[in-house]
Parts: structure tokens; C-alpha cells; sequence
């Protein structure tokens, strides 16, 4: 019996997407009205949280599609804080329970960037300049820079279907 072997190039992984990196210290919902207002967008909250971590952490997610453009849009955080209450391991007449929060991040290599904006699809690089000139005239946000999606070592972490 013969064997067939079929060998997938790397084409299927790499999805063409531009990434910001924003700083700031707003709540997400605030974030994505002035994104709205500055950008001339409509992210809108997903129904659910993007789960990492197997269910360990969520993050909040706010995305639009363009469809005139096919450009998808999203807004997604990059820290998640979770609460854990912890036992002590002995025996005392005041036994208490110590709360412990615990910090993850989306992609670990930014562990400073409150923020991402995805943009999916084809921009020119007039285009990308643009946008991120129009999010730091944002007065509410301390920074934003492109990120080179090459240089990510967990960009799986960045697909969210």
C-alpha cells in the first residue's frame, strides 16, 4: 500500500494583520468609545470573554468588520487579574484564608501594554502610520506604537476564532 504524504506550506499560518501596541490606564469600554470617535469605527463588545490559559484567564474583546474594506478590526486586553484564595497549610486557633491575585498576560513578551489593536487585512503603510497617529492624538492614551508581527514568539495567542 503506498503512502501519501501531503506538506502544507507555512502560507495557511501567516494571516496578513497589523498590531498596535496601546498604553494607557482607561477601562476597556472607554478605550473602545474613543477608538470609535478618533477612527471612525464601531468595535463593539463580543458576547464572550477570549479565553487563555485553559479557562485560567479571560480577556475582554471588542471587534468590528469592515465590510466595505474586509478589514476586521479588534480591541482585545492584554492583562487579565484573577483572584485565588489561599489555604494555609497548618493549623491555628485563627485560621485565615489569604487572597492572592495573580496576573497574566495575553502576550507575555509586552507584560507593559494595557491594549492591542488587531487590524486584519491589507493596509498600506501610509495607512498603519495614520491610524496610529490618529490613536496618539488620543489625550487619554500615554502611548501607542506598531508592533512587528514577526518578532512575536506567542502570535498564537492573537488568533481569536
Amino acid at each position: 500500500m503506498a503512502v501519501h504524504k501531503l506538506i502544507l506550506d507555512d502560507t495557511f499560518d501567516d494571516s496578513v494583520y497589523t498590531l498596535t501596541a496601546i498604553h494607557c490606564g482607561l477601562e476597556d469600554f472607554r478605550l473602545a468609545y474613543l477608538l470609535n470617535k478618533h477612527l471612525g469605527i464601531c468595535l463593539c463588545r463580543k458576547a464572550s470573554d477570549l479565553d487563555a490559559k485553559n479557562g485560567q484567564a479571560s480577556y475582554s474583546i471588542f471587534e468590528w468588520e469592515d465590510e466595505k474594506q474586509l478589514i476586521t478590526w479588534s480591541l482585545v486586553s492584554n492583562i487579565c487579574k484573577t483572584e485565588e484564595i489561599q489555604e494555609s497549610d497548618y493549623k491555628s486557633l485563627f485560621d485565615n484564608q489569604e487572597k492572592i491575585t495573580k496576573t497574566f498576560h495575553l502576550l507575555p513578551e509586552f507584560k507593559t501594554v494595557n491594549y492591542f489593536l488587531k487590524i486584519e487585512g491589507e493596509l498600506s503603510i501610509k495607512k498603519e502610520r495614520s491610524i496610529t497617529e490618529a490613536i496618539l492624538n488620543i489625550p487619554q492614551l500615554a502611548t501607542a506604537y506598531s508592533i512587528d508581527s514577526g518578532q512575536l514568539k506567542s502570535k498564537d495567542n492573537l488568533i481569536f476564532n
